[in-house]
């Protein structure tokens, strides 16, 4: 306590002590070290959260280097890389063989689904119930390993509605297998081109399935982490749920790169001959405006109901995309849409998606819209479609078929590869 003053009464002198201000001086003493603690705390706190962000950051670069280097490069991985790979770094689930042999009862033809591009396909019911698709990887395919490993590594990194979905995998010995969510309807190609079941897809299911495959396009090319060009866009790569919600499949072939790299280039063709666009089928140039081409390939094949590569007339176009831009000169385009779709598909909705096909097309790829271009013309019909130029690729007028044939022969890869004629008039 402080003694403030004094105060004399009669022969009594009173000290007169001033208490609060003797606890102030202790509350000073209080001050300096919490403000020192609680401004180490925040830098401390900040420093902390600051390490935290840069560690995964750094996790993040690290990764996406590392997808970049196994995704762009042909080595073969041993089973121990490729479930660490698959485990440890992409937080799959491993099944054990038995658990996938059980499922598949011992892998029987009764449950084959069909031949994916490394092996066979079995559908198979996990002991709490859950149909799965199991794609199983054919012993001594050293190109189906490459494949097996980029479809592993690349697309559990990938999530959204329009891509299949990996539920896990299967290592043990030579045996690999990847485990995905079971397609109950199968690929878009059971339904198109099978006339007992093709009436099944109105135009109203068409446009649904158009605008999910192109929403599956725009997350690879936009919005995952690095941009993913698929390079085997085709009917038989969309998979339909029991909503006949299209997802995009089979991405053994994919390829990754850095958002502000525009496009690549192999010396290894590897991919569905019809589907594939000119540069890359004569240069081995792939960016994201292949899968354009390829989508606006599928989209003319969902409108009309046939195969790009199912015209054998000599003296006529040898693809569909010849016979649509055909038909579009002798403005007769409205021929190329399939019978079934009389009663249910307006007509001046098919001619705009005929024409947002045809300008995709494009001999340069700078040319061709984006997939956001071509969904905002879709969905916009009062967006102006550009003027459509003739396409050579396809009409032959500046193609060299015995050069075609050469460099065809000199860089396809034969696993996975339908190769048909070339226009070449």
């Amino acid at each position: 306590m402080e003694k403030v003053h004094v105060e004399e009464f009669a022969d009594e002198v009173l000290y007169v002590y001033d208490i609060g201000k003797s606890n102030d001086k202790r509350n000073e003493k209080w001050i300096v070290p919490v403000i020192v603690t609680a401004i180490l705390l925040l830098f401390l706190g900040t420093f902390c959260i600051w390490r935290i962000y840069r560690q995964r950051v750094d996790a993040e670069r690290r990764e996406e280097e590392h997808l970049l280097e196994l995704t762009t490069t042909d080595r073969l991985l041993d089973a121990d890389e490729l479930e660490n790979d698959g485990n440890a770094r992409h937080n799959i689930k491993v099944f054990s063989f038995a658990c996938i042999a059980a499922a598949t009862n011992n892998f029987s033809p009764e449950t084959k689904l069909g031949e994916g591009g490394f092996g066979p396909v079995y559908k198979g019911v996990l002991p709490e119930g859950r149909e799965i698709a199991v794609k199983r990887l054919s012993r001594n395919s050293g190109q189906g390993l490459v494949e097996f490993k980029n479809e592993l590594i690349l697309i559990a990194k990938l999530q959204h509605m329009n891509l299949v979905r990996l539920i896990g995998c299967c290592f043990q010995g030579e045996e690999k297998m990847l485990i995905y969510e079971f397609m109950p309807n199968k690929s878009l190609d059971s339904f198109l081109f099978d006339p007992t079941k093709n009436y099944l897809l109105d135009w109203k299911k068409q446009v649904n399935i158009i605008e999910g495959i192109a929403q599956g396009l725009l997350y690879l090319h936009r919005h995952s982490r690095l941009k993913v060009i698929h390079r085997d866009l085709k009917a038989s790569n969309i998979l339909l749920d029991e909503n006949m919600c299209a997802k995009i499949s089979d991405f053994g072939m994919a390829r990754i790169f850095k958002r502000d790299r525009l496009e690549a280039n192999t010396n290894r063709i590897v991919g569905t001959y019809g589907y594939m666009s000119p540069e890359y089928a004569m240069k081995g140039i792939f960016s994201e405006k292949f899968d354009v081409f390829s989508f606006d390939v599928l989209m003319l094949e969902i409108v009309s109901g046939r195969k790009n590569n199912s015209f054998y007339n000599v003296n006529g176009p040898l693809n569909l995309v010849g016979y649509a831009w055909e038909l579009w000169q002798r403005d007769a385009v409205k021929d190329i849409m399939d019978p079934t779709l009389k009663d249910s598909c307006p007509t001046h909705q098919l001619l705009r998606f005929i024409h947002v096909a045809l300008s995709c097309f494009e001999d340069s790829a700078t040319e061709r819209p984006t997939i956001l271009e071509v969904m905002s013309m879709l969905e916009n019909e009062t967006m102006p479609l550009p003027i459509l130029k003739k396409p050579t690729f396809f009409t032959g007028s500046n193609v060299n078929n015995e050069d075609l044939k050469r460099k065809m022969s000199e860089n396809y890869s034969v696993n996975g590869l339908s190769i048909s004629r070339m226009d070449a008039r």
